[in-house]
């Protein structure tokens, strides 16, 4: 499985997406305490790191090579859903 295969399969994973969903949502309500960019990177890892680690221990894919592509399909996706976020956010007025 190339690097690119691994990274496309990971945008179909629900269980990534979810995380990442309960990830921003929790650094939005949050942010005002600890920030944006450190808790959304530390999640980002974590996530990355998590799945491998736990859900695919018997995968031909060697963990280092899935976490890589993690945290390259994480990035993008917390960054779709920070956007989504915003729009949102903007679009009723609000402050987040």
């Amino acid at each position: 499985m190339t690097f690119s295969q691994i990274i496309v399969s990971q945008f179909a994973e629900p269980f990534r997406i979810v995380l990442l969903l309960g990830l921003v949502w929790t650094m939005m309500r949050t942010r005002a305490v600890s920030g944006t960019v450190i808790p959304l990177a530390a999640g980002v890892v974590f996530v990355a790191v998590l799945i491998p680690m736990t859900l695919t221990q018997d995968s031909p894919v060697p963990a280092q090579t899935q976490i890589g592509a993690g945290l390259v399909t994480n990035a993008i996706l917390a960054g779709i859903i920070l956007g989504i976020w915003e729009l949102v956010t903007r679009l009723r007025g609000g402050k987040g």
